[in-house]
């Protein structure tokens, strides 16, 4: 798992939308957001049937992974759906975690999170919220970013914008309908709900944010009941393979989120299965247990030589225990099995720049260019870039990379400085000096503004006068 870097501009949007500044606001409280590319592949191959029976382009929808163990699932403008760990945790089963993803991808199908009137103007608690969390990031802070969709304050704050009773009853008959167009039951929906039907008769200081923002009532389970056992595909149940998966989901967030001990109660080496198996291998490198954790690994690696996931693993805790150089090999391997992965490739690019080496850097450059062209907005890809670029000596292809950062963050005061310092150290009309003033221009500069900046630079510019004789 790694920080939140992607689609954090969707969010910084916000920033400029409300108009805030930076402030010291960074709570004790606030949470991270996560990345895991196995684990997104999970989400993704169960979701995107869902997604394109419901009319929406998969590649369009953006589903982050929160660290928060609290109850909460919400979908943002821009089609970005956040699940956080605690949620996850607390799904029984992967159908049950489907319909879930299927009623938040409702509200994104009926736009439901771009209301306007009463419901905008409840809005603006979230969007401040968002808004802060952005500008943190922007600010190097990227724990403080993530503070929105992390931590109990931004959800309390997203409780005002409870969706009324005819919304929810919308995104879950749209969800009802995605699952039978993709072949897949409702029954888990309805099942989730059930399992949490005493929500509605708590106070709102009781509930779990998720039913502070989504109310519940026994009117709307039956409905939805109703609906989803009428359908055809009602009795379908998951698959093995499935149910292994939702259970590997379950383990690597545990292993990754609670103390190394917990995982270890959890997980007691009785427990001879695969996701057991692979929690162990992750707590033991977590409590420092390195070559436990190595030898584990390799064991798994033994059965499953073709498991990219594992390889990024063993790269991890190798990279972790200072040992760049000899995590190359495994991230390299990883990147062989799985070379759409643009994560994986910065891991390995970051692997190959602690190493210090000239060759292994300039390597690096290659893998960050190509994980950054698969996600523009990746800022650890572009930061790391910009890390690199420097090591060579390329201050102006560094400071536009640096600029690449800040814009896919929304940052769009610092993507223009950068920009502009970039466009002075660049050969006028290259490939790169477009890019920066493509930057300058798409972060709201006119030409007026870069002339202005050329004039007050010249006019600070020292003179040189020749020495006499």
């Amino acid at each position: 798992m790694s920080w939140l870097s992607r689609k954090a501009a969707r969010l910084a949007g916000v920033a400029t939308a409300v108009g805030l500044v930076l402030t010291a606001a960074s709570p004790a409280s606030a949470q991270s957001a996560v990345r895991d590319t196995e684990i997104e592949a999970i989400i993704h191959e169960w979701s995107d049937p869902v997604f394109s029976a419901m009319g929406l382009e998969p590649t369009e929808v953006e589903i982050l992974l929160i660290n928060d163990n609290e109850l909460n699932a919400f979908a943002i403008p821009g089609r970005v759906m956040g699940l956080n760990t605690g949620l996850i945790l607390r799904t029984r089963t992967p159908n049950e975690l489907l319909g879930v993803i299927a009623h938040e991808a409702g509200h994104i199908r009926n736009r439901h999170v771009l209301r306007d009137g009463a419901q905008q103007a409840g809005m603006q608690p979230m969007l401040m919220t968002m808004a802060l969390g952005a500008l943190a990031l922007a600010a190097g802070a990227p724990d403080a970013a993530a503070v929105l969709l992390g931590n109990s304050q931004y959800f309390g704050a997203l409780s005002s914008l409870r969706y009324i009773s005819h919304q929810e009853g919308e995104a879950d008959n749209t969800a009802a309908r995605a699952l039978e167009g993709a072949g897949q039951s409702g029954r888990g929906l309805v099942s989730f709900f059930e399992n949490f039907r005493s929500q509605e008769v708590f106070s709102d200081a009781r509930r779990y944010p998720y039913f502070r923002s989504h109310p519940l009532s026994s009117e709307r389970i039956e409905n939805l009941r109703r609906l989803v056992s009428e359908q055809p595909h009602y009795g379908v149940t998951d698959s093995e393979e499935r149910l292994a998966q939702h259970a590997l989901v379950v383990a690597k967030i545990h292993a990754f989120m609670d103390a190394p001990n917990s995982t270890l109660r959890a997980y007691p080496e009785s427990n001879t299965t695969l996701p057991a198996r692979y929690a162990r291998a992750i707590a033991w490198y977590r409590d420092g247990q390195t070559d436990r954790a190595l030898a584990a690994v390799d064991v798994l690696l033994q059965e499953q030589p073709d498991n990219p996931y594992l390889w990024e693993l063993r790269g991890q805790i190798l990279f972790e225990e200072g040992r760049p150089a000899e995590a190359i090999g495994a991230h390299q391997k990883s990147i062989e099995l799985k070379p759409d992965a643009p994560l994986l490739r910065i891991n390995l690019a970051h692997a190959m720049i602690e190493t210090q080496d000239p060759d292994q850097i300039a390597l690096a450059v290659d893998q960050l260019k190509r994980a950054t062209a698969m996600e523009k907005d990746n800022t650890m890809g572009w930061r790391l870039l910009s890390q690199a670029y420097a090591s060579q000596g390329k201050e102006g292809e560094a400071r536009l990379a640096s600029a690449e950062m800040y814009f896919a963050m929304g940052a769009e005061e610092q993507a223009t400085q950068f920009a502009l310092r970039a466009r002075d150290m660049l050969p006028q009309g290259s490939a790169e000096w477009t890019r920066a003033m493509d930057i300058v221009f798409a972060s709201g500069a006119t030409q007026e503004d870069v002339d202005d900046v050329d004039r007050r630079n010249s006019r600070n510019r020292p003179v040189i006068v020749p020495a006499a004789g």
